[in-house]
Formats: structure tokens, C-alpha cells, sequence
């Protein structure tokens, strides 16, 4: 009697981690649409578009009296999204493990996102201010919702299963963006069609994304659980704990190493994704058609390549993977700055490989920090990853945008970046992660 009560204990707490998993995939599959059409796809060129209409005669907008080439300006509103976000994601994140209230903080910070999102509709005529306002709070709470999310990751995935788990939660977010990038490009290609012009169709795609964030964010809020606070959390506040987060990472040196790595590649990733589409436009002289097909290949492309790279995990380690991935970065960002205007196969040809490393590299980073954080944790650590993620992701626009600013040329703007990957592989290259994750006290896998 006592070993089935025990047999019937482990396959309700298995199929209620396999309920999770699968909850947790679809946040995904919910915010991943913002990154594809919005902040890839649409909103760079429009925003862009927007500034250009409110500039004066020299091409210059003045954001609280500050002149700002309306080609610049997009990328700086990026920058001040994350730098939002650096102040916010330590709060929060140190506010979910004292509290155990990470399910509320996150839907709090989907929500917002989604808010802003679909207020981008009223987004038109010469508003590129309110513009920047809805990106810059869009931004920052995905950037919140996201470090709350991956804390999940260790909670919900024994060690030897995080590079599978992870990279299916990247593949569910790459299918939907591809799905929602389908409707995106009928409705712009054929906006006469359903009696639209071009910006009205690009205004419904922009709030049609933050319809879908917030509606399927139901799916994770649902199945995921709260763990429970920490025994000391009734007497830190967030201040408190942010500083005693910053002590205790200075006793992981190893960890803070994989994140500085962390932080240089992912810089020039982020940065390729958000600046793509303005790339494409403006000194390709591509089309909005193209730009979205482009896109479209990256999203299905990332899928195969997603899992592909978490079975190649599973054979080299995550380390070696995401080195190779590294060094396919850098050789395509290259290329990209031969290519030539106006032709959209060399452009579909970059964005090939863009695909096939995008998701992969992104997945086994996420899943390997998981396990440098020592357990109990989570939130506060991957508050810290998070602003690796996006959180100081501020440096690459800020460099793309002041390299156009002064060069006037986006073809010097795209090579500034190939630096990121050059330097991160070779800081990553140098972190021992088997020993890292032994000191951070977690159970070392037979292949990372």
C-alpha cells in the first residue's frame, strides 16, 4: 500500500511538471510576436517613418530639445527601454524569490507589455514621441516578463533535460512568430484589398501583436505555480535585497565570467534583431513585402535550427555549440555588409543564416546559465542574466546609432557589430563551466 501511494506521489508530481512545461512554452509562444513583427519587422522602419515626417528641414527631430537625426531615433528609444529595464529587473526579480509571487509580477509585466503594444495603433501623423513612449515601456516590460519566465526554467526541468526544454520553448515562440508573420505579410501585401492603406495596416499589425501577447498569456499564468517565498524574504526590502543579490554573485566569480560573455555576444545579437529591418529599408532600398519574407524564413529557419543545436548540445556540450554558433554570427554579419542594394536574394541569403543560429545560440545560453545559479535564486539571477539579455543590451544601438550618426552610412553601422561576437567567443572560450556550476552548487551533467 505504501509503495503505491509512493508510485502514484511520483507520477502526479511528473505529470504536473509535464503540465508546466507545457504552460511554459507557450510565453513563448505568446511575447515572441513582439519581438518578430513588431520590434523586428514593423516598427523600426515606421517609427523611423514617423520621425521623418516631424523632422525639420536637416532631417532632425528634438525630443525635449535635443537634436536627434530621425534616422537615429528609433535606436536610441531602444537604448532607453533597456536602460529602463536595468533599473527595474533587480527589483523585481529579488521582489518574486522574497515573495513567491513570481506568477503575479509576471503576468503584471505581460500585461503592460501588451498595453503598450496594441497602443501603438494610435501611432500615426507626426507622434514619433508617443512612439518612442510605447516602445520604451513595451520594451522594458517584455524585458521584466522574460527574466521572470526563464526563473522558471530550473524549477521546471531536471539538469540533464534544460537544453531540450529550453530549445522547444524557443522553437514554440519562432512558430508563432512565423504563424502571425503569414497574416502580417497578406494583410500588408494586399492591404487595398481590405480597404486599408499602408499605415493603417501596419498600425493593425503593430496592436494585433499585443492582442495575441496578452491573450495567450492566459495559457502560462494557468499551469505554472508559485514555489513560495524565501524564509528570510518578510524582512528584505527590494533595496536591500538588490545589494545583498550584487554581494552574492561576487562569491560566484565563474558565473559573473559566463555572464559577461553573456552580455558582449548577446549585445550584437539583440542588436541585429532589432536593427535588421531599418538595415534592409534604408540602405538596401528593400521593400516592406521583402523585408517581412525575410523575416518569415529567419522565424522558420530558427526552428529547425533551435532543435538541431540543442541535439548537437547533447552530443559536444552547450559551451562548444554556442561557440560554433559564434563564429557563424560573425562570418554572416560580415557578408552583410557586401551585400548589394536593391537585390533581395542576397538578402534572403543572409537572413538564412541569421536563422539557422539565432534560436539555438539564444536557448543553450538561457539553459546553461541555469545551471550556474545556485538553487533558491532563480529570479534574482536570472534578473541579472535578463539584463545581459536586454537589460544592457543599450550599448549596441547606442554604438549603431552613433556610428550612422556620424557616418551617415547604415553599411558602417552593420560591421561596427561583428566586435560583439569576436569578443564574447573570446571571453566565453576562457569560462570552465564544469567548475563553475559545481561551485555555484548544482549537479554537474555528464555533457555541457
Amino acid at each position: 500500500m505504501g509503495t503505491e501511494t509512493v508510485q502514484s506521489g511520483v507520477f502526479d508530481e511528473g505529470t504536473e511538471l509535464r503540465r508546466e512545461q507545457r504552460g511554459w512554452y507557450f510565453y513563448d509562444w505568446a511575447c515572441s510576436v513582439y519581438s518578430t513583427s513588431v520590434l523586428t519587422v514593423f516598427l523600426g522602419p515606421y517609427l523611423t517613418s514617423v520621425a521623418d515626417h516631424a523632422a525639420d528641414a536637416a532631417g532632425y527631430v528634438h525630443p525635449l530639445g535635443i537634436p536627434v537625426r530621425a534616422g537615429s531615433f528609433f535606436a536610441y528609444s531602444v537604448s532607453l527601454s533597456v536602460i529602463l529595464s536595468v533599473v527595474l529587473m533587480p527589483l523585481v526579480g529579488s521582489a518574486a524569490d522574497r515573495t513567491g509571487r513570481k506568477k503575479r509580477l509576471l503576468g503584471a509585466a505581460a500585461y503592460a507589455g501588451a498595453a503598450a503594444t496594441t497602443g501603438m495603433f494610435f501611432l500615426n501623423g507626426d507622434r514619433y514621441l508617443l512612439g518612442g513612449l510605447l516602445l520604451i515601456v513595451a520594451n522594458a516590460a517584455q524585458s521584466v516578463a522574460l527574466m521572470l519566465y526563464n526563473s522558471y526554467l530550473p524549477q521546471i526541468a531536471p539538469p540533464e533535460e534544460r537544453d531540450t526544454i529550453s530549445a522547444r520553448g524557443w522553437a514554440f515562440g519562432y512558430v508563432a512568430g512565423s504563424l502571425v508573420l503569414i497574416v502580417n505579410l497578406v494583410l500588408y501585401s494586399a492591404h487595398g484589398s481590405f480597404g486599408l492603406s499602408e499605415t493603417e495596416a501596419v498600425r493593425i499589425c503593430l496592436a494585433g501583436a499585443g492582442l495575441w501577447w496578452g491573450a495567450f498569456t492566459l495559457v502560462p499564468l494557468r499551469r505554472l505555480r508559485d514555489r513560495g517565498g524565501r524564509a528570510d524574504g518578510a524582512t528584505a526590502p527590494g533595496l536591500r535585497q538588490l545589494a545583498a543579490t550584487a554581494r552574492d554573485m561576487r562569491r560566484h566569480p565563474l558565473t559573473l565570467s559566463f555572464l559577461l560573455a553573456y552580455l558582449v555576444y548577446n549585445d550584437g545579437i539583440q542588436t541585429v534583431i532589432s536593427q535588421a529591418s531599418v538595415y534592409g529599408s534604408e540602405e538596401l532600398g528593400l521593400g516592406q513585402s521583402t523585408l517581412i519574407g525575410a523575416v518569415l524564413m529567419v522565424q522558420v529557419l530558427a526552428v529547425a535550427g533551435a532543435l538541431t543545436m540543442g541535439r548537437l548540445a547533447r552530443t559536444y556540450g552547450a559551451k562548444r555549440t554556442i561557440l560554433g554558433s559564434l563564429v557563424a554570427w560573425t562570418v554572416t554579419l560580415a557578408a552583410g555588409y557586401f551585400l548589394p542594394a536593391g537585390a533581395p536574394v542576397w538578402f534572403f541569403a543572409l537572413a538564412a543564416g541569421i536563422g539557422l543560429v539565432l534560436g539555438g545560440s539564444q536557448a543553450l545560453s538561457r539553459s546553461l546559465f541555469s545551471h550556474l545559479v545556485p538553487p533558491g535564486k532563480e529570479a534574482e539571477y536570472f534578473a541579472a542574466y535578463e539584463m545581459s539579455d536586454r537589460g544592457m543590451s543599450w550599448l549596441g544601438p547606442l554604438l549603431f546609432g552613433i556610428t550612422y550618426q556620424l557616418t551617415g552610412s547604415y553599411r558602417s553601422a552593420i560591421i561596427s557589430l561583428v566586435a560583439f561576437f569576436v569578443i564574447g567567443f573570446a571571453l566565453l572560450a576562457r569560462v570552465p563551466v564544469r567548475r563553475a556550476i559545481g561551485e555555484a552548487g548544482n549537479p554537474v551533467p555528464q555533457k555541457i
